[in-house]
């Protein structure tokens, strides 16, 4: 009989549970939050392929249609390729996972998370990471774990611990945070620009917040946990990193420490040839492996790169570890795109566009756990392969990609301008042209400016920067660090943080921190985030001496936009029978016309030119009017009775000319007056209780008499002739 095993998560209603499950997976967990969900396992193969020299981590979350209910859409009725948010998910929960895995350690590991129920109420997000750690940890997969992770709301000026999804409507922080027993392990979110302050003190909530989280896990293990099994390393051989030193000699830091990044590469990379020719020379074919001259040699750029900063503050580029690269920015740079920038901070370079649109353009969301239904700020990122110079995949985007684009849109998204200020879909598009170190930031910069060469209302300059570390410990005590500003490819790939920092000179816009150590001490992550700070600064007096604030009007070439207010009750009479009439207005106008969908008769109206726009309006307003006391209408006759007839004023609206009323003399016919179809101009000269409109063509025509009359009199006499 199967025994489960389960666990509370103290104070905060988490339940993790095993042994009911996957029953053959080296480990498996469901967490549970309210009636939300998640199962996780953890696998891991038996052996390395060969020639392989690097770890195969794949993290995957999934959500299923059932979980609420739901059928899924398209033609097969089944889960397809994964969404955005399963995406993003899975990124979240590997990036922690990845540096406790131990050193050498290349057997493919699996994290499979599926969403089995969501209660629309509570995230699952925090779940797969805390659940990808207890399956990890009760795994017989070597692992450092075990990791908590919780998200941080402020809530009128309180933290809130995983807030619920109602709850976050009114948070101004989502701060993600995952930690071990003592250190940060990785951080991911936005903010309503915090103050750096405070957002140290939620970093501080956090890490105490996810205590309970590991204490339970540490739980389960002891219920559950199967012994870890003895897994081959692999690691560099000593006997060929000695030759490969040995054969390297000094030769390591002169092709180093090099201005471009492409000269680096072709330097190292004609040594590493060398010194493969030689030890295949005399190891011989059968004992050479490629792979192992790989190792080697990432260890020596490593020791290269790490002991020059440790112990001289040499960077590959000249750099000490406080300076900024060289920055350039550019506006205005494509002629008909609706906004365009430029920003290349060194060798990144990033050319972001702006696109303006109705609210037709809006991305539809289709999350299974709640939130909005539709979202309309956009950012994608693009990161071709000759960016650094290379051929290779290009198309559908990946996971990076996504994540990258992800972070760049959630920092951005603080200062864009509500929609009923600025009722335009946007959407940035940053093409990254050239990268080394931090394209996801500079895509920050490129799209603020972007944004405001399209004239788009933004509340503030946001700028993004990345720093890194250097670390050296002895046993476990970190012995010294050194903390470097915008850090290159090399530096993130050799070095051990790659923590990056977005906001305005108001406070933080958005955050994200990768490890590739196993934590990181509060007291040096507050220094890292006070440098980006001073860099952050910097860097915005460089855009706004650019461009300083958003262009006055949008762009020419992007749609004009006028918002209006009808009657409710108008709406659907602006609509029509089946959309009628406004699709009429639209194919005669050439107007676009969005209604709001919240009832309140609010609508915009866009168009590309302002003959197009003024009809649309004319039109709207022509349905949506109301006849009023006093003014003077240009009517159609539609039906004649004994006692008058009834003319149309506006769509729709009617009103009765009496048979008294249709001249200044006794007329004895209507019909000897008007037909029906005949156009009649009349005055609305009453409006009983009861809504019945009177109108008069004997006045509407005295009216005009009048006003020729007045017209006449003003006229200048003309000139005598002179005798």
């Amino acid at each position: 009989m199967k025994q489960k095993y389960s666990v509370e998560v103290e104070g905060l209603g988490i339940t993790i549970s095993s042994g009911t499950l996957a029953q053959q997976a080296s480990g498996a967990v469901t967490i549970s939050q309210g009636e939300t969900t998640v199962f996780v396992s953890t696998t891991a193969a038996d052996n390395v392929r060969p020639g392989q020299d690097f770890f195969p981590l794949t993290v995957d979350y999934r959500e299923k249609f059932s979980a609420v209910g739901r059928f899924p859409g398209g033609y097969f009725k089944r889960e397809g390729r994964p969404s955005e948010k399963e995406i993003l998910t899975s990124r979240l929960c590997d990036r922690p996972l990845r540096p406790l895995f131990p050193k050498g350690f290349l057997n493919e590991v699996q994290v499979i998370g599926y969403l089995l129920s969501a209660d629309l109420v509570n995230e699952s997000d925090i779940l797969m990471v805390n659940g990808a750690s207890a399956a990890t940890l009760i795994s017989d997969v070597p692992w450092n774990g075990p990791i908590g992770c919780v998200r941080v709301g402020e809530i009128d000026g309180d933290f809130v611990i995983n807030p619920n999804n109602e709850q976050m409507l009114d948070s101004t922080l989502d701060l993600i945070y995952v930690g071990n027993e003592k250190e940060m392990m990785m951080i991911e979110g936005s903010a309503e620009q915090i103050p750096e302050d405070r957002f140290i003190e939620a970093l501080e909530y956090a890490q105490e917040a996810i205590q309970p989280i590991i204490a339970a896990q540490k739980k389960l293990a002891e219920l559950c946990g199967k012994e870890k099994k003895e897994f081959e390393l692999f690691n560099a051989d000593p006997e060929i990193l000695k030759m490969c030193q040995e054969l390297v000699g000094d030769r390591m830091s002169e092709a180093i420490f090099q201005d471009r990044k492409q000269d680096r590469e072709n330097a190292v990379n004609a040594i590493k040839e060398e010194v493969s020719a030689a030890i295949l020379e005399k190891v011989g074919e059968e004992a050479f492996e490629e792979y192992q001259i790989d190792m080697c040699f990432e260890i020596i750029q490593e020791e290269v790169y790490r002991n020059n900063i440790l112990e001289h503050g040499k960077r590959a580029d000249g750099r000490s570890p406080e300076d900024l690269r060289p920055i350039e920015c550019q506006t205005n740079v494509l002629p008909r795109t609706h906004g365009t920038s430029v920003f290349q901070r060194g060798e990144t370079q990033s050319l972001v566009i702006t696109t303006l649109g109705t609210s037709k353009d809006s991305q539809d969301l289709d999350s299974l756990t709640g939130g909005p239904a539709s979202k309309s700020f956009i950012l994608h990122y693009n990161f071709p392969p000759f960016s650094v110079g290379e051929a290779g995949r290009f198309g559908v985007p990946g996971r990076r990609e996504i994540g990258h684009g992800a972070l760049a849109e959630r920092s951005l998204l603080p200062v864009i301008p509500g929609e009923d200020e600025f009722p335009y879909s946007i959407r940035l598009v940053s093409e990254i042209m050239s990268s080394n170190g931090s394209t996801s930031m500079a895509s920050v910069c490129g799209g603020c400016l972007a944004l405001m060469d399209a004239g788009v209302p933004i509340t503030d300059t946001v700028a993004g920067i990345s720093v890194g570390l250097i670390t050296q410990f002895d046993g476990d005590k970190l012995d010294k660090h050194v903390i470097l500003s915008d850090i290159l490819g090399a530096e993130d790939h050799f070095g051990d943080m790659d923590f990056k920092i977005c906001g305005t000179k108001n406070g933080i816009t958005g955050f994200q921190l990768d490890l590739k150590i196993n934590g990181l001490d509060h007291e040096v992550a507050k220094a890292g985030i006070r440098q980006a700070t001073e860099l952050r600064y910097k860097i915005i007096d460089i855009m706004e001496a650019s461009l300083s604030a958003p262009r006055e009007d949008v762009n020419e070439y992007a749609p004009r936009v006028h918002a209006m207010e009808i009657d409710p009750e108008k709406i659907g009479a602006l609509i029509g029978p089946g959309g009628k009439n406004i699709r009429r207005i639209t194919e005669t106008t050439g107007a676009d016309i969005d209604i709001n969908e919240d009832n309140s008769g609010r609508l915009s109206i866009y168009a590309r030119t302002k003959e197009s726009m003024d009809k649309a309006i004319m039109e709207v307003e022509l349905i949506t009017a109301e006849i009023e006391v006093g003014k003077i209408y240009r009517s159609i006759v539609r039906s004649i009775k004994d006692f008058g007839a009834f003319v149309e004023c506006l769509p729709g609206k009617e009103g009765l000319v009496h048979v008294s009323e249709l001249a200044d003399f006794r007329v004895k016919k209507v019909e000897d007056v008007c037909k029906v179809g005949d156009e009649m101009i009349v005055k609305c000269i009453d409006i009983d209780d009861k809504g019945r409109v009177r109108l008069s063509r004997k006045a509407a025509m005295a009216d005009m008499d009048a006003a020729k009359g007045e017209s006449k009199a003003d006229e200048p006499e003309e000139p005598k002739e002179e005798e």
